[in-house]
């Protein structure tokens, strides 16, 4: 039986289902050594936040900024958006600190919910389900697996933060009572009317049902379950920025006209080490000038920190740039109605609505 993978079934159960286990294992490994209850140690930020999440941010250039065609294609976008925001940032860090994170905080979760809906409406896409009661279910679904965690930790206090201590705002531990039935309700609906469409209709979708299911997982683990920075971290980065690098890895730029350029693109390895060495290095460069100008937390991995005076009002909102375009870019980039090689690139053959294949 053909199953509707969106990748292959080696590449999504790796991706998705192996990012989960990766995370999961590392904090049962973590429980008993102590790690749940101390900050994130030095190895694991560098494994996770600076190799996965930082990096991951970077792989959109790979899809628009180093893709000449696509970046003639729409300059317009692709240019403006890192200038307004530049702009933007600057004008919210001007009114204080404090707004400017909080602001981004909540960009960034919007962002990674977002994601986890795409990738369930590409699965949708790809197996061609368009009926809308099943649409509604699925999306109550995985918005409410990554929602309620959030809003359970809005209510309740938590030994960890998204960028900086008390980005979030406080909610009254009445929203989570309320929303935790409607969270259960929709999971339970899910996994009915999947068991249902499998054993009564043969209809499978594998790789959405493991999209869900480990969000509801991780999410709930590393946010409600534990109160741990260690086991938001490894749940929440690993889960988030592994598929978003496959996925891009899958739309690499056009092939080179030079030959040995060519021969080296008909060697998978040396994409794989081209594309992840990138990213990588522009991480660490990053994150180089987040610590020694303004952090000074890792002088024995970045150097000596730096006096930069008041040059924080534009440092700030300058190294925030590339993440604000990540995260507004992303809402574009992966829409098929616009970017037909969305559609060419996952063989997204069946006829969908715009809103069902957007990120």
């Amino acid at each position: 039986m053909s199953y509707p993978w969106l990748f292959s079934a080696k590449t999504d159960l790796l991706t998705f289902g192996g990012s989960a286990v990766v995370a999961l294992l590392l904090v049962a490994v973590g429980w008993p050594l102590g790690w749940l209850e101390s900050d994130t140690p030095d190895w694991l930020w560098i494994a996770s936040v600076l190799l996965i999440d930082v990096a991951h941010v970077y792989a959109t250039g790979f899809r628009v900024y180093f893709d000449r065609a696509e970046l003639r294609r729409r300059a317009w976008l692709y240019w403006l958006v890192p200038l307004l925001a530049f702009g933007i940032g600057t004008a919210l860090y001007s009114e204080g600190s404090r707004l400017f994170w909080r602001t981004l905080a909540y960009v960034a979760v919007f962002h990674f919910v977002r994601q986890q809906y795409g990738w369930v409406a590409l699965y949708r896409a790809k197996a061609g389900e368009r009926d809308g009661l099943g649409r509604a279910i699925d999306s109550a679904a995985i918005y409410l697996a990554t929602i309620y965690p959030l809003v359970f930790w809005h209510s309740h206090s938590r030994r960890f933060s998204w960028f900086v201590s008390s980005d979030f705002v406080e909610l009254p531990m009445l929203a989570e009572r309320i929303l935790a039935p409607i969270y259960w309700g929709a999971l339970a609906l899910y996994a009915a009317r999947s068991a249902y469409r499998a054993i009564w209709l043969r209809q499978f979708n594998p790789g959405k049902d493991l999209v869900v299911a480990t969000t509801a997982l991780c999410w709930y683990v590393g946010i409600v379950g534990l109160n741990s920075d260690y086991a938001f971290t490894v749940t929440n980065v690993i889960t988030h920025g592994v598929p978003y690098m496959v996925l891009v890895a899958k739309f690499q730029p056009g092939r080179s006209a030079d030959p040995s350029a060519v021969a080296v693109e008909r060697r998978p390895e040396w994409r794989w080490l081209r594309f992840v060495g990138v990213l990588w290095f522009l991480a660490y460069a990053e994150e180089l000038l987040w610590d020694c100008g303004l952090w000074h937390d890792r002088s024995w991995l970045f150097g000596p920190a730096w006096n930069i005076g008041d040059w924080d009002q534009v440092l700030v909102p300058l190294l925030a740039v590339p993440q604000i375009t990540h995260y507004v870019l992303d809402g574009f980039i992966w829409r098929r109605r616009s970017n037909q090689d969305v559609g060419e690139v996952l063989q997204l053959t069946r006829s969908v609505s715009e809103g069902e294949c957007s990120k």
